[in-house]
């Protein structure tokens, strides 16, 4: 798995939670959840971002963990818009879908960046 994939994954990811955002504050005129699910699921790609430029391995290991970190909160606020019945389940459960395999992507390079650093 290269490092690219998980750029491109994760930001048509946040391109994604900005449109979701978008059309949820225009259509329920909800502002406080969608900004929480704006700000994490767009700083899941910009932080992987960072990664890619990282000093040292361990400011790269740090980095795609705080992505991690951001897959689980952009999680709990999808789960939450869709339980509320702010957006449709089948999108919603997508978008749950694709935050999921950002996640897995995350642990697995996070694990191989701690393997290559022994």
């Amino acid at each position: 798995m290269t490092q690219n994939i998980i750029q491109d994954k994760s930001y048509t990811f946040g391109l994604q939670m900005v449109h979701l955002c978008r059309n949820i504050a225009e259509k329920n005129k909800e502002y406080i959840l969608t900004r929480q699910l704006m700000k994490s699921g767009t700083s899941i790609g910009a932080n992987v971002q960072e990664a890619s430029e990282a000093q040292s391995r361990k400011d790269f290991i740090s980095k795609l963990s705080i992505s991690l970190k951001e897959t689980k909160e952009t999680e709990y606020w999808l789960r939450l818009i869709r339980d509320s019945n702010l957006a449709s389940t089948p999108i919603m459960n997508g978008h749950i879908d694709l935050c999921n395999e950002l996640k897995y992507l995350l642990i697995a390079s996070i694990k191989t960046a701690k393997n290559n650093n022994k």
